[in-house]
């Protein structure tokens, strides 16, 4: 699979796009404020300490307050950490069992109120980015990515990267990293370090050490709150985390960005510097690659699927519901054959426009009802191997007997239709309007509710001009029905500037 980097920068926004054989597969969109925050390290200041949820609100800087719960707040004993966040503990338990994780570490039975307190100056970061109306989420647990490799402060914990495969390759780079350390602080080795050598596993582990001891020496003299380590750009990330090992090239339409990227390569990886283009063409970058139709679809509700059938992807509060329908498809032999193959391209549909749109959560998905147990045993396993190309972590359960599917997608920040969309300011989200008709029901039964203490001889009614001409035409009865009831005269005035359920009444006199 021949993959492509397309980054385009203009003033207030950066644009990277994943491209597989030539079709985009991921976005990311950066415009400067705090929806994409995720890897900042901040000094903050507990708010509400919130016993009733083992969680606490934090201040760290943004407009909303973060939180951070109990599980992502207790320092496994670590003295170094305790002092840094004020926490006395005798517990010197650590972590020894090599298949563990920074989730799953052992924990006392404690709680939040133990740990933190209101007014108190904490060092966290951020886990998950502000998503809608809440705020970020923290953890205490902080990581430094590298390129090859993850440093973990407030673990001793080295793992090594599932994309490394190769068993001997494993050991190899853990016995490295075990001799390369000098602190007992915790690793993880990349995919990008598989057959690297010492050389740079040492110079990448003595940076990434170095970086934390800044941190901590700002936490001490920083205010609060107040930013003290900040993630890599779009742009950098994107070449740190795909450029090797998964990306051919990589083309850039910001002479800027281009040099600074270059600048980035020929401190970490130079032989990578000949992969970068600078795009200096005509017609817009994303353009000439056919990007924004793609992206334009992204945003659609509704996803036609080549055969004549459809998606339908519905966000809602609590979780993302995706409907399958046979549209337009009527098939060639019997009705299962249709159904079954109408779920099976919709398969592959839904995983690209699930990791294409970055939705996350819980995520329902309608498949049409299938007779045949093999059937859905069919569509159940393809979806699982379209989203094996997801390097978000997914969980799917066995499809119901009603044709549903269940899974669940990571999420770390706000999904593409959120960022680039907002709700319409005319159902403010619900997705529907009153209709015309209604409305226009709503004006009789107001005129009919507050006639009797009108003394004028005439009414004005100031509408939307939509409504107006449904007054004046297919609901002229209306009003001759009004005039005559309540023996008043009724003008009916346009007003561009009035929502479309927005209407005026008022009286006149002759």
């Amino acid at each position: 699979m021949y993959k492509q980097l397309i980054i385009n920068v203009n003033d207030h926004e950066t644009r990277v796009a994943l491209l597989e054989d030539g079709t985009i597969a991921e976005l990311y969109v950066d415009r400067g404020d705090d929806s994409d925050i995720a890897g900042n390290i901040y000094k903050g200041k507990v708010l509400r300490v919130l016993p009733g949820m083992q969680a606490a609100f934090v201040d760290i800087g943004l407009n909303q307050a973060a939180f951070i719960y109990v599980d992502d707040v207790y320092s496994n004993g670590y003295k170094e950490y305790e002092q840094l966040f004020n926490i006395e503990s005798d517990d010197e338990e650590t972590v020894s069992d090599e298949d563990s994780n920074l989730s799953n570490f052992k924990k006392r039975d404690i709680q939040i109120e133990e740990l933190i307190s209101e007014g108190q100056e904490i060092l966290v970061q951020v886990a998950k980015s502000p998503m809608g109306t809440k705020g970020a989420r923290i953890s205490s647990y902080a990581s430094l990515p590298g390129r090859f490799l993850v440093l973990m402060p407030t673990s001793d914990h080295i793992g090594i990267s599932r994309r490394i495969e190769d068993e001997i390759e494993r050991e190899r780079l853990k016995a490295l990293v075990q001799t390369l350390r000098m602190t007992d602080y915790g690793y993880i080795v990349r995919t990008a370090a598989e057959g690297e050598q010492e050389e740079k596993l040492a110079y990448e582990m003595n940076f990434l050490n170095n970086l934390w001891e800044n941190i901590k020496k700002k936490f001490q003299s920083a205010p609060v709150p107040s930013l003290l380590h900040q993630e890599l750009s779009v742009s950098l990330r994107a070449v740190r985390d795909l450029l090797i090992h998964e990306v051919e090239k990589l083309v850039i339409d910001s002479k800027p960005t281009y040099e600074a990227v270059l600048s980035f390569l020929n401190t970490y990886m130079p032989s990578l510097k000949d992969h970068v283009v600078l795009y200096e063409g005509s017609e817009p970058v994303f353009d000439a690659y056919n990007l924004e139709g793609d992206i334009s679809r992204a945003l659609k509700r509704k996803v036609w699927l080549k055969s004549g059938g459809y998606i339908l992807i519905e966000h809602t509060e609590a979780l993302v519901a995706i409907d399958v329908n046979t549209g337009r498809y009527v098939g060639m032999h019997n009705l299962e054959e249709t159904i079954l193959k109408t779920n099976l391209e919709a398969v592959k549909e839904i995983a690209y426009q699930v990791r294409l749109r970055d939705i996350g959560g819980l995520i329902i998905i309608d498949f049409i009802d299938m007779e045949k147990t093999s059937n859905r045993e069919k569509v159940f396993n393809a979806l699982k191997e379209a989203l094996k190309k997801d390097k978000s972590k997914t969980h799917v359960l066995p499809m119901s007997e009603m044709g549903l599917i269940q899974m669940t997608r990571k999420r770390t920040r706000e999904p593409l239709t959120r960022i680039l969309c907002e709700p319409c300011f005319y159902c403010d989200g619900e997705g529907y309007l009153i209709s015309r008709q209604s409305i226009c029901y709503n004006i009789y039964r107001e005129i009919l509710r507050d006639a009797y203490d009108m003394n004028a001889g005439r009414l004005t009614i100031r509408v939307n001009p939509q409504i107006a001409e449904f007054l004046h035409g297919e609901e002229n009865d209306i009003i001759t029905s009004l005039e005559r009831k309540i023996g008043k005269q009724i003008v009916i005035y346009p007003n561009p500037q009035f929502h479309m359920e927005q209407f005026d009444i008022y009286e006149i006199d002759q």
